[in-house]
């Protein structure tokens, strides 16, 4: 599994992602942001940006599925449920020598710990939603989502 990052590279990651504030405005820039990447990329990707399971942000690109409304949901459910993103839960299992599949009892058919969910994290506050692109191989969506965060931090 070489390329990905290991969990202290993803929790230095998430520390350096927190935001200031998240408004309607903020998804709305940030989710801007990931379409317009993607669109640069001809990426067929579907995008969602949500706030305390309010969605504020939904679009699905030319070649975008169904099914990546499904990994949208079973991604953002790994975040909301561990507080890291699905790349970070991901490398957790396998830093133990197991997969999230095998060994977190949870069920593959909901929560899926495949890269590309980001926890939106506001300094002080902890988390309060979730930004998630799925239709690429799991660690560019993840990437994809991180230097959009970043962009929108002006880092």
């Amino acid at each position: 599994m070489s390329g990905f990052p290991t969990v202290a590279e993803l929790a230095a990651e998430e520390d350096e992602l927190q935001l200031d504030r998240f408004t309607n405005d903020d998804a709305w820039e940030l989710g801007s942001a990931l379409v317009a990447a993607a669109r640069r990329a001809d990426a067929s990707v579907a995008v969602e940006v949500a706030r305390n399971g309010h969605r504020l942000f939904s679009a699905a690109l030319t070649g975008a599925t169904p099914d990546n409304a499904d990994w949208i949901e079973r991604k953002a459910r790994v975040v909301h449920r561990f507080g890291h993103a699905s790349l970070y839960v991901r490398q957790t299992w396998i830093e133990r020598g197991t997969t999230f599949e095998e060994s977190s009892g949870l069920d593959p058919r909901l929560y899926a710990a495949h890269g590309g969910a980001v926890p939106l994290v506001v300094r002080g506050v902890g988390p309060v939603g979730v930004v998630v692109v799925s239709g690429l191989p799991q660690l560019e969506d993840h990437r994809m989502v991180v230097a959009a965060l970043r962009a929108h931090l002006g880092r």
